[in-house]
């Protein structure tokens, strides 16, 4: 890095110059709405700023979060807002701010992990982050799609807006979260982030709507969605572009996906959140139809190894030396012997021959249950070492299920 860029913490008085160089990085439309809200989410005590000479070059930033994981759910770094200004980049400014942010998450010890959502995939697997979680991109043709076996409705639902639903979604939110992996908490500050309405979130649609399945003991799911009305020479062509499907048990979720998938005037519907093994696509007569185009989504970091593994649930009980490199936080370099049951593991360290070798990044990316060990040790990431190989212990019952970038 240059001798006239420093790094330094952000305050608040930076907060112009970040949504300047965001503006830059992320080629986004400037309101200020956006700017408020932007400001709103933005933690600048936990913010760095890379400074030429009083300018704001770069910044990469964290929020406090919590993430579910197999089986628990832990305080996570959530990694947000990183980039250099277009005028400062291959200078190294990129490297120091994310090492500078390991080091000081590690330092604070009150997250075993970050995670983060990858603009450009070849650069975080420099610092330790793993392809943790995919996602399913859908664009269903909504006329070629049955439901093979339609459900009554387990409650009544009710059209409204995201404003006046929000104590409702966010209590149900945080009920289910603890159960399904690659769910984040959600401040108030995050839900107000989430919903507001401003025009440079329409592009070109309607406003947010909201639909709320309700049951004689209180709200059993809602959807966040929005319209684009099209028509052409066969008449209406309309899209819906789902935001938001949140459901308490299958009936709930079927209830959901039917009214969506059968909007009127409608004739395609997109959703960009769906998890690899979404059970949409278990319900209809022709999966083909819903357009599934898988891409990664959540990337994950083990900053602190042992705190990391333990806190987690394991498929089978296991008994396995990793001989684990990291480059980046030391302290994580060596041999660990993971044993236990399903439910309460230890991770120590150990002299003992390993039994599998691997850098920290391919930990991150079994993390969550939904890239096997086996895959990345056919890759050639992992090293085998002995037939003991606790790919099984790392999996979990579903695939983790992203449905927000943050």
């Amino acid at each position: 890095m240059e001798h006239s860029v420093r790094l330094r913490a952000a305050t608040p008085e930076d907060r112009e110059p970040i949504a300047e160089l965001l503006l830059y990085v992320f080629h986004d439309n400037d309101t200020a709405e956006m700017r408020e809200l932007e400001h709103l989410i933005t933690e600048y005590d936990r913010s760095v700023v890379a400074d030429d000479d009083g300018l704001v070059v770069g910044h990469a930033s964290a929020q406090t979060r919590e993430l579910t994981v197999p089986g628990a759910v832990l305080p996570a770094a959530h990694v947000t807002a990183v980039g250099v200004a277009p005028t400062h980049r291959r200078r190294g400014i990129l490297t120091a701010m994310m090492r500078r942010q390991l080091e000081q998450i590690a330092e604070d010890g009150r997250e075993p992990i970050a995670v983060l959502w990858a603009s450009e995939t070849k650069i975080y697997p420099r610092f330790g982050y793993g392809p943790a979680g995919l996602r399913h991109h859908l664009e269903v043709m909504t006329r070629e799609v049955r439901f093979t076996n339609p459900v009554p409705p387990p409650g009544r639902l009710r059209l409204t807006t995201p404003a006046a639903a929000l104590p409702a979604m966010t209590a149900l939110h945080e009920r289910l979260r603890a159960d399904r992996v690659g769910w984040s908490s959600r401040p108030e500050h995050w839900w107000k982030y989430l919903i507001d309405d401003n025009d440079t979130r329409r592009d070109g649609a309607t406003g947010l709507h909201t639909v709320l399945l309700e049951g004689a003991d209180g709200l059993l799911g809602y959807a966040l969605w929005r319209v684009v009305d099209r028509w052409n020479t066969h008449g209406p062509n309309s899209q819906v572009r789902i935001a938001e499907v949140v459901a308490d048990g299958p009936d709930a979720y079927a209830t959901l996906w039917q009214f969506l998938l059968s909007i009127d005037l409608v004739r395609s519907a997109t959703f960009s959140f769906a998890a690899v093994d979404e059970p949409l696509q278990y319900l209809v007569d022709e999966p083909r139809r819903l357009g599934r185009a898988a891409s990664d989504a959540l990337w994950v970091r083990l900053v602190d190894l042992p705190a990391a593994l333990e806190a987690r649930t394991y498929l089978a009980p296991l008994d396995v030396v990793l001989d684990v490199t990291d480059p980046l936080l030391p302290a994580n370099t060596g041999r660990w012997r993971l044993s236990g049951g399903p439910n309460k593991v230890t991770c120590t360290r150990t002299e003992d021959p390993a039994d599998l070798a691997c850098g920290i990044t391919e930990l991150g990316a079994a993390y969550l249950g939904g890239t096997s060990l086996a895959a990345l040790a056919a890759a050639g990431r992992v090293q085998r070492l002995t037939g003991n190989f606790p790919s099984t212990a790392f999996g979990w019952h579903r695939h983790p299920n992203p449905i927000e970038i943050f």
